[in-house]
């Protein structure tokens, strides 16, 4: 994890309310949170400006969820990229799980998607991972190089070396399972090796985050391993105090490694 500036991304999904952002970031903003880790939110867009106003004087930075990959347009429901920047967001979540599920989202889609935030000037956060079926059938390996390659070849090798990947195991999102360390760590330099072969020594400044049920109890663990850059959370981003503990975990971590 430490060749890199770690970061910590919470990502609410479908959760929330005015209530929580006010508890939310009047805890947040009472944590002095580590100087070399950037912090992410990713609320509800309907949140994100209020969010953002709350958090105005914290370092903490805020994304969205999801967004179209045209500027503008007949497209009833969606919200543009330029739109989100505009209530205050600097990232994107692209290729999320739940949207390739629930959505129907292909990978030529969450191309498009990576492609729009970059046009916004959005900075994307590219999630690949495997079904559980996926990996018994030892497919994971394939599945996720694929999942790289279709946004790679649509933007260009030098566009995609300005994203950071979260690699999101699916049987391990909601579940409680988590993905062994070591088998986070595996997954974690196969994708580093893909992004190698497309963007060549910029590899190693791309960040790669893990996805699936990290929490308080194990972040330690999971971001000892060196390929793990941070941590995309669920759940455990709803609670300041769980957050910031992971957020402090990857402190610790990043301070221990200067020395």
């Amino acid at each position: 994890m430490l060749a890199r500036r770690p970061l910590i991304a919470g990502n609410w999904k479908m959760n929330g309310s005015l209530a929580l952002v006010d508890e939310f970031a009047g805890q947040i903003a009472a944590i002095r949170l580590p100087e070399d880790v950037t912090v992410v939110l990713f609320p509800p867009v309907a949140y994100l400006d209020a969010l953002a106003r709350a958090l105005k004087e914290c370092a903490v930075q805020l994304g969205a969820q999801n967004g179209h990959g045209e500027a503008a347009g007949a497209f009833t429901g969606e919200i543009a990229p330029e739109m989100v920047r505009d209530l205050g967001a600097q990232w994107m979540l692209v290729g999320h799980s739940e949207r390739r599920e629930h959505y129907g989202e292909t990978d030529s889609v969450v191309a498009d998607k990576f492609a729009g935030a970059l046009r916004a000037g959005l900075n994307p956060i590219l999630c690949v991972g495997e079904t559980l079926a996926q990996r018994n059938a030892d497919q994971a390996e394939t599945v996720v190089r694929e999942q790289v390659q279709a946004v790679a070849s649509r933007v260009g090798a030098q566009a995609f070396s300005k994203g950071t990947l979260a690699y999101e195991p699916i049987w391990a999102i909601g579940t409680g399972q988590t993905a062994t360390p070591g088998q986070a760590q595996a997954m974690h330099a196969v994708i580093r090796a893909e992004i190698a072969r497309i963007v060549g020594s910029a590899a190693e400044q791309m960040r790669v985050l893990y996805g699936g049920s990290m929490n308080a109890e194990n972040a330690e663990m999971l971001l000892s391993e060196r390929e793990i850059d941070g941590g995309l959370i669920g759940g455990a981003s709803l609670e300041a105090k769980s957050f910031s503990s992971i957020v402090a975990t990857a402190g610790t971590l990043a301070t221990a490694e200067q020395k």
